[in-house]
């Protein structure tokens, strides 16, 4: 059984052990959750929610989400989700738009999403366990690809005008 947090404790942040007043959640230089003072590990176990919350490097937490992979599945999107935490990326699903399955199913694929700044992170990890092809972790279409298909381009041009001045010429 645990003791009631009082709340008269001061919050001092883990990491650079500043005192903050008790309105505020996160320290505003090391983006870590703030602790009462005077309170161990000892006397309040982590829950499985602080755990994560550990875990997750600040660096990799801010911004907008953006998507960095899809799964088939929720249980996929699970797996990505742990394989990312490891790295210390954030990381959320939603049900990929679309598709009809009820919320509270597990079926359907799903969207993995993690803030801008850890999305390269998060690319990186998924390439290198080869969850994601690497054309999909590029930002756009390959530039030796996108050579060839402008050369096409002026290539069929240039025929079109040759014929076109052969039919009137």
């Amino acid at each position: 059984m645990s003791r009631p947090l009082a709340s008269s404790e001061p919050l001092v942040c883990p990491s650079c052990a500043r005192t903050f007043p008790l309105d505020e959640r996160f320290c505003p230089d090391c983006k870590m959750p703030l602790v009462y003072s005077g309170v161990t590990d000892v006397d309040h176990p982590i829950t499985e929610v602080g755990e994560k919350a550990r875990k997750i490097k600040p660096q990799y937490s801010e911004g907008d989400v953006v998507r960095v992979a899809g799964a088939r599945n929720q249980a996929e999107a699970e797996f990505i989700q742990g394989m990312l935490l490891e790295e210390g990326i954030p990381s959320v699903q939603r049900r990929s738009r679309g598709f009809d399955v009820p919320d509270f199913l597990a079926a359907g694929p799903r969207d993995v999403l993690v803030p801008e700044s850890g999305a390269m992170a998060a690319r990186e990890v998924l390439l290198e366990a080869e969850l994601v092809p690497e054309r999909e972790a590029s930002a756009g279409p390959a530039p030796a690809r996108l050579a060839l298909a402008l050369l096409g381009l002026v290539v069929l041009i240039a025929i079109v005008a040759w014929v076109g001045t052969e039919v009137i010429g």
